[in-house]
């Protein structure tokens, strides 16, 4: 089996991969990561330079603590003899497994699949539709899972598969039983709860562990249960936030991605606090969003190494 498949922020590369290679593009992302090793950094560029293949861009990290070191490589191959994905890939096997990389080699034009859930409140999801349509996120959307019915008509509007799981503690590992089928039969590789108003189960998260992105509102205090916005309204915040992270089985607890913050005052209704909100978590989860699909995104621990 392969080594070099196996990225940290793309997993189980859909067939759709090898033909979008095929399809003329020259320009792909190395990722990787890898205990510290000397020669580690010369092995990559001379394997680039032997193929005849441009950097365009290049983000490093060496975390000394950790002992981990972290790559996204974005070449161009313009040698005569023509770098295929599945070329690229056999090549670099050897580097690879000389340093024991965890890594990935994509074509930079490839679109993930992602499938996004929902329950009743619609900006975030609107929000990202708007981003794939106008090009800004390059992914394809393909399903919306949510526990009620309201959204349906924004999926039909975009012609996206909807699907409704209704849960209840009774039903809720049938229901992600089902979910995680969807997962498989549309070839998602990506997950993401855009304002799904459900706890996952510790099993399901494990099983999404990497490959799953959720938002919620951050506030000082941090107010739990109904009506934050209300509640912090009458504490008099000073600071509105949303935070973008990786779902684990520590609620709202993952490995943080993104978040974005905005000064408030006392001029602001409790309607008005929650409106910023709603701004700033759709601000946050598309970032999110972009960057995990970009491959700008390393686990590492209880944390992230994003490059921007």
């Amino acid at each position: 089996m392969s080594v070099v498949d196996v990225g940290l922020t793309v997993h189980a590369p859909a067939s759709s991969e090898i033909q979008t290679a095929a399809a003329g593009s020259d320009r792909f992302v190395l990722t990787v990561t890898s205990r510290g090793a000397l020669g580690l950094v010369g092995a990559i560029g001379g394997f680039l330079a032997e193929r005849y293949c441009d950097i365009t861009e290049m983000s490093q990290y060496d975390d000394l603590d950790a002992d981990r070191y972290f790559s996204r490589v974005v070449f161009r191959a313009r040698g005569e003899q023509p770098q295929t994905l599945q070329s690229l890939r056999e090549a670099f096997e050897r580097i690879a497994r000389k340093f024991e990389m965890q890594c990935s080699i994509q074509t930079q034009a490839y679109r993930p699949r992602v499938l996004i859930m929902v329950s009743k409140a619609d900006h975030c999801l609107e929000d990202l539709l708007y981003r794939v349509r106008t090009g800004d996120l390059r992914m394809d959307v393909s399903a919306i899972v949510s526990n009620h019915d309201a959204l349906r008509p924004a999926a039909e509007r975009h012609g996206i598969p909807f699907y409704v799981l209704p849960v209840t503690p009774e039903t809720k590992a049938a229901k992600e039983a089902e979910l995680l089928k969807i997962v498989e039969e549309t070839a998602s590789e990506l997950v993401v709860l855009a304002r799904y108003m459900q706890v996952l189960s510790n099993d399901l998260c494990e099983k999404l562990a990497g490959r799953a992105i959720n938002i919620h509102h951050s506030l000082l205090p941090s107010f739990k249960g109904a009506m934050p916005y209300r509640q912090a309204h009458d504490r008099g915040v000073k600071y509105i936030g949303a935070t973008a992270h990786y779902v684990t089985p520590d609620l709202d607890e993952g490995p943080i991605i993104e978040q974005a913050v905005e000064r408030v005052d006392h001029v602001y209704s409790a309607n008005e606090l929650a409106a910023v909100g709603r701004d700033l978590e759709c601000l946050a989860l598309a970032k999110a969003v972009r960057y995990h699909i970009e491959r700008k995104v390393f686990l590492s621990g209880t944390r992230t190494i994003v490059f921007r």
